[in-house]
């Protein structure tokens, strides 16, 4: 009897520790997990920072009084911002198919690109800014969008956009991609681009 008592005891010791044990385990990975997250996201922060300053590089005049960029090193890259619309452009394109085009740089009443999906006409417009974008551009393409009978639209920034502006874009089938969306899809994009490449050599 004292045997099967002992036997018993013993058993639940292991069982008790096993569990301690998965469930430490269990609580290290979570940690990991939620650590990669977080350095997932301060890199895109980053990066999303780092296209701001891609697209709004320093100018300045020369002796000339013509406008070129600030001096730097070479590994940065230096681009205006009307060029940021050639970038959003393929990445849009990969992310939902179909085929998109930048529009002419003026008379295009605050459309950057033209996207035609499957489902139909989207209308876009991007912003280079730092700061965080309130509801004009939301309005501006949804107006847009009224009026070609657009079928939704997309608004993309390299910052963030207010609650206000979160607000105003609720059913209206206008995405809000901020910095960090944009960056997620840059990296689908690339990964995808990536990807292709392999498959011919396959």
């Amino acid at each position: 009897m004292n045997v099967l008592v002992l036997i018993i005891i013993l058993l639940l010791i292991i069982i008790g520790g096993l569990i301690w044990y998965i469930k430490k385990r269990d609580e290290q990975e979570a940690a990991i997990i939620v650590r990669k997250i977080e350095t997932s996201l301060e890199l895109k922060r980053t990066m999303a920072m780092g296209l701001y300053y891609r697209f709004n590089f320093p100018r300045v005049k020369n002796d000339n009084q013509e406008i070129e960029f600030l001096k730097s090193t070479d590994l940065f890259l230096k681009q205006l911002p009307y060029q940021f619309e050639d970038f959003v452009v393929p990445i849009m394109k990969n992310q939902y198919g179909g085929h998109a085009f930048t529009t002419v740089k003026s008379g295009d009443y605050g459309i950057d690109f033209e996207h035609e999906r499957e489902d139909g006409l989207y209308l876009g417009q991007v912003k280079a800014y730092k700061e965080n974008l309130d509801f004009t551009p939301i309005a501006l393409i949804h107006s847009n969008m009224v009026k070609r009978g657009a079928k939704g639209g997309y608004v993309v920034t390299t910052s963030n956009f207010s609650p206000a502006a979160r607000k105003y874009a609720k059913d209206l089938n206008i995405e809000l991609i901020d910095g960090i969306k944009l960056v997620t899809y840059w990296l689908e994009a690339l990964a995808n681009k990536v990807y292709e490449s392999n498959e011919e050599f396959a």
